[in-house]
């Protein structure tokens, strides 16, 4: 079952004064599947950017439509897209976002209490979750007493808290080092094989051959797709890296 679908999306960027126009976004379509771990790679300027604004419902198309479990982002009233980003989607960006002047602990929970959850059901969330993610010796600590894994992980934890239909990822080991990038593409692994739906945009050839399925895009466009199959993860980085050269050099895939 679908549980995103991007149909006809188009974004055009208009200046200032309208004299110039910039096509970011043309005619992408693509769908979803409930449990995908999709990642998608393109060149800076490819339009990666905008689609995961999309995605995410902090911008809306010139035209087309994404579709959220059924539900038409973009038409969504002004007034009720905060609550729908919070309540059905989770983020796990480059630069962690976390509060320094909040302990783990209270940045993990912050999507709850704008939720109006209370701290027993906010309490009994975090618990299996920190200990899955192993942080929960660190829950108490301030991000800038841990290191770059553990506030990413500490970051995870905040975008999964609220059992999201949809995980985006931003360049999440943009900013890791090998170890710790090692370390969150396992959890990344092992969130989606218990059923955790994830889109991760990405330049990262390592974390996208973590994925079940690789969109390429291009000037704007899905220009390929590789599907994982029964490659290995080095398989699959292998075709990725030979996909991006023809993508450099203007080629085309076959």
């Amino acid at each position: 079952m679908s549980i995103l679908e991007v149909r006809d999306l188009r974004k055009v960027y208009t200046s200032r004064f309208g004299t110039q126009q910039v096509e970011a976004l043309r005619r992408v379509s693509f769908s979803v599947e409930q449990g995908e771990y999709v990642a998608v790679m393109g060149e800076s300027g490819s339009g990666k950017t905008t689609l995961l604004n999309l995605l995410a419902a902090l911008d809306k198309p010139t035209s087309g439509a994404v579709y959220l479990d059924g539900v038409d982002t973009a038409s969504l009233p002004e007034k009720d897209v905060a609550a729908f980003r919070r309540d059905q989607l989770g983020f796990v960006f480059q630069e962690f976002n976390l509060l320094d002047t909040f302990t783990l602990e209270d940045n993990i929970y912050l999507p709850l209490v704008l939720a109006g959850k209370s701290h027993r059901e906010m309490a009994e969330r975090l618990a299996p979750l920190a200990r899955e993610l192993g942080i929960d010796g660190l829950l108490k600590k301030y991000p800038y007493e841990v290191s770059g894994g553990q506030k990413q992980r500490a970051a995870a934890a905040r975008a999964l808290i609220t059992e999201p239909k949809l995980l985006l990822a931003d360049e999440p080991t943009g900013a890791l080092d090998s170890r710790s990038t090692d370390e969150l593409l396992s959890l990344f692994a092992q969130v989606n094989r218990r059923g955790q739906t994830i889109v991760m945009v990405t330049h990262s050839v390592k974390a996208a051959s973590h994925a079940t399925r690789v969109l390429f895009i291009r000037d704007g466009e899905v220009y390929h797709q590789l599907y994982r199959g029964r490659d290995t993860n080095e398989q699959l980085y292998q075709k990725i890296s030979d996909t991006l050269t023809v993508l450099a050099t203007g080629g085309e895939v076959r």
